[in-house]
């Protein structure tokens, strides 16, 4: 217990510094192919064609946090202002981008986006484009945090979930499982990206405990009843709760969270 909790604090001293709401110069390129991204390090797969309108970005690892970073959002918008409209355009964390000349891949849909009206070819046509970015809350109306059982489990020995519907500014840095009704929590790994699993699997119906995390400030979601008796692979489950926490950051400079 202790080393998850000198662990927490570490993580939570790590986002607190990271400052994630400033904004941030770098450059942009493209996918032209956007199931390039949705089949990223994230794990998402086709889900991820639903995230932001198909707006999709791989970040470096600093914006990838080995994982924790998946399914975050970033408003970004490129810096050629008579190419490009003030607003930009959101985007979803769905790969790793191990490249050093950009900080962001995105889809075409989401680079073309940051075009003024008319001027997405051109935007294309580019290829690479100077951006300013900054993080902004995930917004999932009417949607709680959701679970998909992943095909590799195998009941009762093997279990995998996938995260979907992480809202807020926030990012989830621990899971643990057990039995509804019981107290013998058992803990998930990370496996990649937005995947979690685990080969202690509980019997009968169960419940899930996050650790989330949002800049300095972090706190235990508990849902009670997520996965019935006869869970299945392949099947997506609502956990009831709704995580939309911003991110609580020590950042002065830029705490009014305008653009410069």
């Amino acid at each position: 217990m202790s080393v998850f909790i000198c662990f927490l604090f570490f993580f939570l001293i790590s986002s607190a510094t990271a400052c994630d709401r400033c904004v941030k110069q770098s450059k942009a390129a493209f996918f032209s192919k956007s199931s390039a991204l949705s089949s990223g390090a994230c794990g998402y797969g086709s889900l991820a064609l639903g995230f932001s309108g198909g707006h999709l970005a791989a970040g470096v690892p600093s914006l990838f946090k080995g994982g924790a970073g998946c399914g975050a959002c970033f408003q970004i918008r490129c810096k050629n202002t008579t190419l490009c409209t003030k607003q930009g355009t959101i985007v979803t964390l769905t790969d790793l981008n191990q490249g050093s000349q950009t900080d962001f891949v995105l889809s075409s849909r989401a680079f073309a986006a940051m075009a003024q009206k008319g001027l997405g070819q051109d935007i294309l046509r580019r290829g690479i484009v100077d951006v300013e970015y900054k993080r902004v809350p995930c917004e999932y109306k009417n949607q709680n945090l959701s679970l998909r059982v992943e095909e590799s489990s195998q009941k009762p020995h093997y279990l995998a979930i996938k995260l979907l519907y992480q809202g807020g500014q926030t990012e989830i840095v621990g899971i643990d499982v057990a039995q509804v009704g019981s107290s013998n929590w058992s803990f998930l790994s990370r496996n990649h990206g937005a995947i979690w699993d685990t080969s202690r699997v509980p019997a009968g119906a169960l419940q899930f405990r996050f650790v989330v995390t949002a800049g300095y400030d972090g706190k235990t979601v508990w849902a009670p009843n997520v996965l019935p008796v006869n869970w299945k692979p392949g099947m997506i489950y609502d956990t009831k709760v709704q995580i939309s926490d911003i991110a609580q950051e020590g950042c002065s400079h830029c705490d009014h969270g305008r653009w410069k």
